[in-house]
């Protein structure tokens, strides 16, 4: 079967809507799929888990949505234009959804497709597990009563009888309403802010200290240390793993 210009897709992304997409054929789809889990084997062959686990999710998800949800997969499919009533200036449409072969093929897409997925999800939060059991996380000197905002020192694979690296964050919490169900949710921000270096005379809270002596828009910050006894991607694996590790523990703390 000759492909169309939708054959040259990007191995590293399969859009939202790759399943109703374009050129609606098994093998093809198939092919695309394949390249894509090809790819995402080698991110985390490399232990680089964002944001590709996130997006396998998303796709897993899509798709049993449209398994289950004939309404949802009509409304994600084109649909072409099947007449027009100048007269109410209204168009009506004609959804080609109606074709039981194409609906076959998607059938068969989306069969194929959740096992592969769900394959490479269960790889994925093996090693999200296996960084998360080697990420620790200890409140420096006293938390104030207010801890909201403040420093996050993060450090990966420390040896105490040398040398090492602190990179320092600041942090805030903020809080939203969902519209719907009035729910509070918390969003955090990261923001980098310097690169320490500690030696073993040094402690945590001389640290601390130093950067409220500099930093006077913070006078009595809540400060935490994330410990990462592991080396692996810092942007892609360890950083976005913090980041949820630090946002669940304050919210225990706020619910103490």
């Amino acid at each position: 079967m000759k492909l169309s210009n939708t054959s040259k897709q990007n191995s590293k992304s399969l859009s939202s809507d790759w399943v109703t997409q374009g050129l609606i054929d098994f093998e093809y789809k198939k092919y695309m799929l394949l390249a894509y889990l090809q790819y995402t084997k080698k991110q985390f062959d490399q232990v680089k888990l964002y944001p590709t686990l996130s997006e396998l999710l998303f796709h897993y998800h899509n798709l049993i949505q449209i398994k289950e949800n004939k309404q949802f997969l009509s409304e994600k499919f084109p649909k072409k234009i099947s007449k027009a009533d100048f007269e109410k200036l209204k168009l009506t449409y004609t959804s080609i959804l109606k074709d039981d072969k194409i609906m076959q093929e998607i059938e068969s897409v989306i069969e194929f497709a959740l096992p592969k997925i769900r394959e490479s999800i269960s790889e994925g939060k093996q090693i999200y597990n296996w960084i998360n059991h080697h990420l620790k996380i200890v409140p420096i000197g006293i938390t104030p009563i207010y801890f909201r905002e403040g420093y996050v020192f993060l450090v990966m694979n420390q040896n105490k009888k040398m040398k090492h690296k602190v990179q320092v964050y600041t942090y805030k919490v903020t809080l939203f309403q969902m519209a719907d169900t009035k729910e509070i949710l918390r969003g955090l921000n990261i923001q980098y802010f310097d690169t320490l270096a500690k030696n073993s005379f040094q402690t945590y809270e001389n640290l601390k200290i130093n950067l409220i002596k500099t930093n006077k828009e913070l006078p009595n910050p809540a400060t935490f240390l994330l410990q990462s006894s592991v080396t692996c991607s810092f942007e892609n694996s360890i950083f976005p793993i913090a980041k949820r590790r630090l946002t669940e523990y304050l919210t225990r703390l706020e619910k103490k």
